[in-house]
């Protein structure tokens, strides 16, 4: 089984979300999978910076799933 990793960024002062962005590369487990999102989202935190993401109050969220199936936008919490 291949999991797919889908993160979203979003702004909680615009209360807006950019489309999920799926990575290509794909995980073993969802534990890799997890660890990646986790690790993934903070280094995209570190290149936005500080002053951005605290303007914009930048928040991430993703989501692991079997690569065969897509996931739901509603799913994904938007």
């Amino acid at each position: 089984m291949k999991i797919a990793l889908a993160i979203i960024m979003c702004s909680y002062a615009y209360g807006e979300c950019m489309q999920p962005y799926v990575f290509p590369e794909k995980y073993p487990s969802y534990y890799e999978c997890m660890i990646a999102g986790y690790e993934k989202s903070l280094s995209k935190m570190k290149e936005i910076g500080k002053r951005d993401i605290n303007r914009d109050q930048v928040f991430f969220k993703f989501v692991c799933y079997e690569q065969e199936r897509k996931p739901n936008i509603d799913e994904l919490g938007t």
